[in-house]
């Protein structure tokens, strides 16, 4: 996302990575959440939802459990 010309902040994020999700790119979906991290722009409980969807549908529970567990750690409030 770097070389393209828009703002690259949470919401923009968050929509590549459910279009990661809905295109069956887990995989994608986890490298867009890292970036994201590395940085330093916000992670949410949209984006947090959005990868684990991806992972639920790529049929990766372990990765949807870790991203459970990053969510607590990183104090973000979980979904109800």
């Amino acid at each position: 996302l770097a070389s393209a010309q828009v703002q690259l902040d949470t919401i923009t994020y968050n929509a590549a990575i459910s279009a990661c999700a809905k295109g069956g790119r887990w995989d994608q979906a986890l490298k867009l959440l890292e970036e994201m991290a590395s940085a330093h722009v916000d992670l949410d409980t949209i984006t947090y939802n959005a990868a684990i969807s991806a992972c639920e549908k790529g049929g990766q529970w372990h990765q949807a459990l870790w991203l459970l567990v990053e969510m607590a750690t990183a104090h973000v409030e979980l979904d109800t």
